[in-house]
C-alpha cells in the first residue's frame, strides 16, 4: 500500500486491507473500546478488532479512502503509539515493563512521594502557606510533585476522556487526583498516583506474562539461515528466504522455513508446533517446518514457502487473532461494565451531595468519599478478569501443539457433551498396516514376507506400499534380481526375482488354493488378508488393516472421565470394519456407510439428543460436518493449510489425547473465569457499600480495589499454564 507504513494482508477482499499495529499502552479494555469507537467514525475503515492483553489492533480499511498512516495518526490523537506489526513482529522491539517511560515515571513519583513521608515524620517539616482548605508544609510540596508527576502517567489520555465525555480508567483517576489534591489531601493524592502507575506496572507485567507462549513461538523460528548457494554455505537472514531456497540445517540447529528435505537424513523434534514428544524422521521428500529443531544428522530442504507465510508463522497469526475475539464471558462482563461504572459514579456523586447540601455535613470528608467511589468505579480489574483468562488459555494450548481460534471456543469445548470421531485418518492411521503374517506350507515367515515385499517395490497400491514399509521396518534382508514385473489391477502382482517367478495377491490368485479363501480367523474385523506364494504353493498369508491409534481407546476413556456423555464414531467404511475399530476403541455408538453430508445429519441428530458437541475430522474431507458441529476439530493441521482455515480447534500433531488435554483445560479455563468474575463484582461491590461508612480509604480502594484485584485475577489466570496434557492437572 502505497505511502503506509502498515502491514496489509496480502490477500485483499473486495477493496479492503487489513493493518496490524502494536499498541503498547493500550492496557485495559475500556483503552481498546476508545481507539475502537474512535477509528469506527474515521472515513475508509471498515471494521477494528483488538486485544487488551496482546496490546495488538487490527484494522481493515478502504485503501482508496484512507492510509496505514492516516490511521495512526488517528489513534496517537487518542494519546496512544501505533508501531507497524510485520511478519508476526513488531518493528519496533519491545520495551521490558520495569525499564518503559510509565516505569520511570512511577519510580520517580514513589521517590518524591517517599522523601515527602521522611521530612513529615523525620526531618524538619516547615510551613510554606496557608490555604483555603489546608495547610502547605514542606512535606506536602513534595506529595504534591508525586500526585503530579504519578498522574502524568494518565493525565492527558484522561484530560482527551473529559473532552470526550468518558468515563474511563484515566479520567476517573485523573479526577480523584485533581479532587484530593483541591481540598488538601496531598499524602492521599500522592499515594493514589504512585500506587496506581505502580499497579499499572504490575498488571502490565503480568498480562505480558499470560501471552508469553505466544512471544515464545515467534522465536522459535531462527534469525538467520544457510542458504546452499555456488556450492558453498552462505549465511543469510531466515527472513529473506524465498521459495526453491536450498537451506542447510546442522544437528541441534532450528529450521528456518517450511520446505521439503532433498539430501540427508535425520530425526526432527516438532514438539514446539505439534506438542508431540518423540522426534519423526525425515528423509528425501519429507517435508519440515519452521520453528522445529533438527537432532541429529545433516539435512538440506527445499523453501517452499515464505517466513511470513510459514506453518508457523501463521500459527502466530492466528493465536493473536484469537486473543482479539471475544467469548461470551467477555461480551457479558463489557455489558456489565457499561453500567456499572456510570452507576457508581453517580453513586460518588450522591454521596458528596446528599450529605453535604441535604444534611449540612463537612464537605472534605465526604468529597474523599466520593473520590474513592470514583476510584472503585474504575473498570480495569473488573474487565480485565476474562480476556486475561482466554489469552492464558490460548497460548497455554498453543504451547500444546492445540491452536483454539477465540475464546468463544476455549469456553465452549467444556460444554461439550457429545464428541463425533471420524474413523479414517482420526481415529486410525488413514493407511493400511501389516498387522499378522502367517506362514503355511513350511515356508519362513521372514523370507515370505521380504519376498513379497520385493514384488510389490514397484506398486503404488495402498496394500503394497504397506507391505513394503513393513518389511523395510522389520529390516528384512532383500537383494533379488526383479524382473518381469506386471500388475494385475484389482487382483494382485506378480514378478520374477532371480529368474523365479512369485505371486502377491488375493487369495483366489494362489496357485494351490482354487479360490479357496485365507483362515476366517485373519478376514475378519474388517481385515484384508493377501498371499505370497511361488510358482507351485502359497507361502504365506499377509493380514492388513486400517489400525486405530495407540492413543484412541486412551482418549475415549479420559474423555469420559472429564464428562462428555457419548462418543461415536463416523465413516464411510462398512459396518464390520467400523465396528471392529470400535470396539478397539469402546466407543458408544458406530455409524458407517456415510457420505459427507450424511456425517451432517448425524452431528444435528447428536446436538438435538446432547446439545454441544465437537465434531473431530481431518479438516478436508469433513469440511461439513466440522462447519455444522458447535465446536469443528481438525486433527493432524500441521502443514495443512485447509484444515487451519477451517477449524475452530486445530490439533497440530496426530496425537488424539490432546483431545482430553483441551477439554480438561477448556473447563480450567471456564471455572477460572467464573472465579475472575465473581471476586472481581464481589470486591468492588464490597468496597463501594463500605465507602459511605468511612471504611475505606483513598488508598485501600486503589490497593485492593484496582491493582489487588486486578494482580489477584491475572494471577490466578496464569495458573492455566499449568493445565498438563496428561493425566495430571
Amino acid at each position: 500500500m502505497s505511502g503506509s507504513e502498515g502491514s496489509p494482508s496480502p490477500a485483499a477482499a473486495q477493496g479492503v486491507e487489513r493493518v496490524r499495529y502494536h499498541v503498547p499502552d493500550m492496557d485495559c479494555p475500556s483503552c481498546l473500546a476508545k481507539i475502537e469507537g474512535h477509528l469506527s467514525r474515521c472515513e475508509g475503515v471498515v471494521g477494528v478488532e483488538g486485544s487488551p492483553v496482546a496490546r495488538t489492533l487490527t484494522v481493515a480499511m478502504d485503501p482508496s479512502q484512507t492510509t496505514a498512516d492516516r490511521l495512526r495518526a488517528e489513534v496517537a490523537r487518542l494519546g496512544y503509539d501505533a508501531h507497524p506489526k510485520s511478519g508476526g513482529r513488531d518493528r519496533v522491539p519491545p520495551v521490558s515493563t520495569w525499564r518503559s517511560r510509565p516505569a520511570r515515571i512511577a519510580y520517580a513519583s514513589m521517590s518524591l512521594f517517599v522523601v515527602g513521608v521522611l521530612m513529615r515524620f523525620v526531618g524538619p517539616d516547615p510551613l510554606l502557606a496557608e490555604l483555603p482548605l489546608a495547610e502547605l508544609r514542606l512535606a506536602g510540596l513534595f506529595f504534591v510533585a508525586a500526585a503530579l508527576v504519578g498522574g502524568w502517567n494518565f493525565f492527558p489520555r484522561g484530560i482527551r476522556a473529559a473532552r470526550a465525555l468518558a468515563l474511563d480508567m484515566n479520567f476517573l483517576m485523573t479526577v480523584a487526583i485533581l479532587g484530593a489534591l483541591a481540598i488538601g489531601e496531598y499524602a492521599e493524592a500522592a499515594a493514589i498516583a504512585f500506587l496506581f502507575a505502580l499497579a499499572e506496572l504490575m498488571e502490565s507485567y503480568a498480562v505480558d506474562r499470560a501471552r508469553g507462549s505466544v512471544e515464545a513461538l515467534m522465536e522459535l523460528a531462527p534469525e538467520t539461515a544457510r542458504v546452499w548457494r555456488d556450492g558453498r554455505e552462505t549465511l543469510v537472514p531466515a527472513g529473506e528466504l524465498e521459495p526453491g531456497d536450498q537451506v542447510v540445517v546442522r544437528p541441534g540447529e532450528r529450521i528456518p522455513a517450511d520446505g521439503t528435505v532433498t539430501d540427508g537424513h535425520s530425526a526432527v523434534d516438532e514438539s514446539p508446533i505439534t506438542g508431540e514428544s518423540l522426534p519423526v524422521d525425515k528423509d528425501p521428500g519429507a517435508d519440515v517446518y519452521a520453528g522445529t529443531i533438527n537432532r541429529g544428522g545433516y539435512l538440506r530442504f527445499q523453501v517452499e514457502k515464505p517466513a511470513a507465510e510459514s506453518t508457523l508463522a501463521r500459527i502466530v497469526r492466528m493465536v493473536e487473532e484469537a486473543e482479539g475475539s471475544k467469548s461470551r464471558s467477555e461480551r457479558f462482563v463489557e455489558r456489565f461494565a457499561r453500567w456499572y461504572t456510570p452507576a457508581v459514579t453517580v453513586g460518588a456523586v450522591l454521596v458528596v451531595a446528599v450529605p453535604t447540601l441535604l444534611l449540612a455535613q463537612p464537605f472534605a470528608p465526604w468529597f474523599v468519599r466520593g473520590l474513592t467511589l470514583l476510584v472503585i468505579a474504575c473498570p480495569c480489574a473488573l474487565v480485565i478478569s476474562t480476556p486475561v483468562a482466554v489469552v492464558s488459555g490460548i497460548t497455554a494450548a498453543a504451547r500444546h501443539g492445540v491452536l483454539i481460534k477465540g475464546g468463544s471456543y476455549l469456553e465452549a469445548l467444556g460444554q461439550v457433551r457429545a464428541v463425533a470421531l471420524d474413523k479414517t485418518g482420526t481415529v486410525t492411521f488413514g493407511h493400511p498396516e501389516v498387522v499378522e503374517v502367517v506362514p503355511v506350507n513350511g515356508a519362513d515367515r521372514d523370507e515370505a514376507l521380504a519376498r513379497a515385499a520385493a514384488v510389490e517395490a514397484r506398486s503404488e497400491h495402498p496394500l503394497a506400499r504397506a507391505i513394503v514399509e513393513r518389511a523395510r521396518r522389520d529390516d528384512l534382508p532383500g537383494g533379488w534380481f526383479v524382473s518381469d514385473f506386471s500388475s494385475m489391477p484389482g487382483v494382485g502382482a506378480r514378478a520374477r526375482l532371480d529368474g523365479e517367478e512369485y505371486l502377491v495377491g488375493r487369495p483366489s490368485l494362489m496357485p494351490d488354493n482354487g479360490g479357496v479363501d485365507a483362515p476366517g480367523r485373519l478376514a475378519g474385523e474388517g481385515r484384508t488378508v493377501v498371499g505370497v506364494a511361488d510358482g507351485k504353493q502359497t507361502l504365506a498369508w499377509i493380514a492388513l488393516a486400517d489400525r486405530a491409534r495407540d492413543a484412541a481407546s486412551v482418549a475415549v476413556e479420559r474423555l469420559r472421565a472429564l464428562g462428555v456423555e457419548h462418543v461415536v464414531m463416523l465413516t464411510g467404511d462398512n459396518q464390520e470394519t467400523a465396528e471392529a475399530v470400535a470396539r478397539e476403541m469402546g466407543v458408544d455408538e458406530v455409524r458407517a456407510r456415510l457420505m459427507p453430508e450424511d456425517k451432517v445429519e448425524v452431528v444435528r441428530d447428536l446436538e438435538a439428543r446432547y446439545g454441544l458437541v465437537a465434531m473431530v475430522g481431518d479438516g478436508v474431507n469433513d469440511a461439513p460436518a466440522l462447519a455444522t458441529a458447535g465446536v469443528g476439530i481438525a486433527m493432524g493441521a500441521i502443514g495443512t493449510d485447509a484444515a487451519l482455515e477451517t477449524a475452530d480447534v486445530a490439533l497440530m500433531g496426530d496425537d488424539l489425547t490432546r483431545l482430553p488435554y483441551v477439554r480438561r483445560l477448556s473447563l480450567r479455563a471456564r471455572g477460572v473465569i467464573r472465579q475472575n468474575i465473581a471476586a472481581a463484582i464481589l470486591v468492588k461491590a464490597a468496597l463501594a457499600l463500605a465507602v459511605p461508612f468511612g471504611w475505606v480509604s483513598l488508598v485501600t480502594a486503589v490497593v485492593v480495589g484496582d491493582m489487588g484485584v486486578s494482580l489477584a485475577v491475572t494471577l490466578n489466570a496464569l495458573r492455566l499454564g499449568s493445565v498438563k496434557d496428561g493425566h495430571g492437572v
